[in-house]
């Protein structure tokens, strides 16, 4: 190796060691990117894993990118089962960030076997019990939303039956919630990708909080599983905004970013604005491309959807 190429190799190397982690990602992002900031209207949510190949593996890491590309909101489905005090850690860097915390699933879903719908009573405590650490959750990463899913059909017994059951579990499940000021919102999803499920679509999802009668009750409108289920999408979003606190993403088929099917996005979020949503829109799907690519193109089909 001549002189000259190793001393410039070797400035290259020390400067770098200089460096701060914060401006060696920071300048990884930009290398890597080459992109500004966006200024999106809506509070679109990414989720871990989204950004990894862009960010990293670490979650910490992950939020800094998201921020750093425009976007105000996070959501994490598998937040519970965090450490808690990686839990303080998310929460205390989305609050200097600027950062909304989304959903995070609030308790265990029953996918194959009845339990609020079946009215045990080891069932529903076994629920309470979830949302009363659920509570202590949201406290950490400064969540206000949790999603609820209300499990599996019980095909013993009437419908009725088990929309009573239901309404009376969420009806404490709320008296715990309350005071806290958090909400649980219901998930209806749809026959396709889960069948069996007691909670099916919104018009269902809109009665059961109109039962239950509080403001920690509300709807989760996933418009991914509203357009396989039910469609008519703006309608039924008219029909439930008084009972819908959240939103989900995701287009169809295939459960990727806008753009990619059926579903015009940005008719839909430009409608939601237009009402006053102040709210967050969760992105709960996956990525069209592998990748990099398949990263910058998410950010693209956001930035073209949001824009009206």
């Amino acid at each position: 190796m001549q002189r000259r190429n190793f001393i410039q190799k070797s400035l290259l190397a020390s400067a770098a060691m200089a460096a701060s982690p914060t401006d060696v990602f920071s300048k990884q992002v930009s290398e890597n990117q080459n992109m500004k900031p966006h200024k999106f209207k809506l509070k679109y949510a990414p989720h871990d894993g989204m950004f990894r190949n862009s960010a990293g593996e670490d979650i910490l890491d992950q939020l800094r990118f998201l921020a750093d590309q425009g976007f105000t909101a996070f959501e994490d489905n598998g937040m519970s089962g965090r450490e808690p005090t990686l839990q303080e850690k998310m929460g205390n860097l989305m609050a200097q960030l600027g950062i909304a915390m989304g959903v995070f699933v609030a308790h265990k879903i029953y996918w194959s076997e009845p339990n609020l719908a079946s009215g045990k009573a080891d069932k529903r405590e076994e629920f309470l019990t979830d949302i009363r650490n659920a509570v202590e959750v949201a406290k950490r990463c400064n969540a206000k939303w949790m999603t609820v899913v209300p499990g599996h059909l019980d095909l013993r017994l009437n419908k009725d039956y088990q929309t009573a059951h239901v309404v009376e579990s969420l009806k404490r499940a709320a008296e715990i919630l309350e005071p806290h000021g958090l909400i649980m919102v219901l998930e209806p999803l749809n026959f396709r990708d889960h069948p069996g499920l007691f909670l099916i679509d919104v018009p269902q999802a809109y009665l059961i909080c109109k039962a239950v009668d509080s403001p920690s009750c509300k709807i989760l409108y996933d418009i991914y599983h509203a357009q396989i289920q039910i469609g008519n999408l703006i309608p039924n979003i008219d029909l439930a905004w008084d009972e819908t606190a959240y939103f989900q993403i995701g287009d169809n088929p295939g459960r990727k970013e806008p753009t990619t099917g059926e579903i015009n996005y940005k008719n839909i979020f430009k409608h939601i604005h237009d009402k006053g949503y102040a709210g967050i829109l969760g992105m709960e799907h996956g990525n069209s491309l592998p990748g990099k690519e398949g990263e910058l193109a998410v950010i693209d089909a956001y930035k073209l959807s949001d824009s009206w």
